[in-house]
């Protein structure tokens, strides 16, 4: 398959990534958002990525952001790389409109980390060629992708993503359409129980995430994690869990909710389980 344009559906945090890597491999991506000024954040973020990586011998910025064009809509590509808000609805509306303007033979990839590939490619015309693409953040560092097949998704579809994201520099790991996959549902609880943790009075954040950090060998503990991802995303994520699979092992710490409700989101917010300037 042909993606040598991609449109990307959000230019936040994981969008912008996502754009900023396909242009890098040398396609061209129509970037799409329709929140204010989102756009214009995005490419900000993208051009000091850039500058960094070029400090380091990578690509002029210059060359890979004249390969990302901003779009007011949702355009005719070859491949459609979904990155908004961690809600079904929202993402389900995204597919619909992909399904109805880009080409039949147009793929149609999210990069949830939770939501069903199967329920996304339901309101479609192409359930065969939707499919999961889960990076993860930062996306322009961070090697892995999760590639994820829906209960209708094509061999053909899952080979020529899997490539793609080898292309992309990426290591992709294909699995099943499962509540979570298999990342989250193994990441999800261990930020959840370390929530429990804090909120039980075992230890403060700091000492959680050193024991973690040091007793673990992880780079980052899991609550500065939680804060990266987003406390709202982690709740999100941790209530797919509880539905889909239906054991209250997986519900939200109710700590975890009360931050979100407090507007504690985490880095993006400036606040979380640390504060951030």
């Amino acid at each position: 398959m042909d993606f040598e344009h991609v449109l990307v559906v959000g230019a936040g945090q994981m969008g912008g990534g996502i754009a900023q890597i396909v242009a890098q491999s040398g396609r061209h991506v129509s970037l799409y958002d329709p929140y204010p000024g989102a756009i214009d954040r995005g490419l900000g973020t993208m051009r000091k990525s850039l500058e960094k990586l070029a400090e380091k011998g990578g690509a002029d910025p210059e060359d890979v952001l004249g390969r990302v064009a901003p779009v007011e809509e949702i355009v005719p590509a070859a491949l459609m790389i979904e990155a908004v808000v961690e809600d079904l609805d929202t993402k389900a509306e995204v597919f619909r409109q992909a399904d109805e303007t880009l080409p039949a033979e147009a793929v149609l990839a999210s990069n949830t980390s939770s939501i069903p590939i199967t329920s996304l490619a339901s309101v479609t015309e192409r359930p065969d060629r939707v499919i999961g693409m889960h990076f993860f953040n930062p996306v322009p560092v961070l090697k892995l992708v999760e590639v994820v097949r829906g209960s209708e998704t094509a061999d053909e579809t899952a080979t020529a993503i899997v490539s793609l994201a080898e292309d992309l520099g990426k290591t992709p790991a294909v699995a099943n359409d499962f509540p979570g996959f298999v990342s989250n549902r193994i990441l999800m609880p261990f930020i959840n129980e370390a929530v429990w943790a804090l909120h039980d009075g075992v230890a403060e954040p700091e000492a959680i995430d050193t024991i973690a950090k040091l007793g673990f060998a992880h780079p980052m503990g899991p609550l500065a994690l939680a804060d990266l991802i987003g406390l709202d995303t982690c709740v999100a994520i941790m209530e797919v869990l509880h539905d889909g699979l239906g054991d209250p092992k997986y519900a939200p710490c109710p700590l975890l909710r009360q931050y979100v409700q407090a507007g504690r989101l985490g880095r993006k917010s400036g606040r979380g389980f640390y504060a951030y300037d």
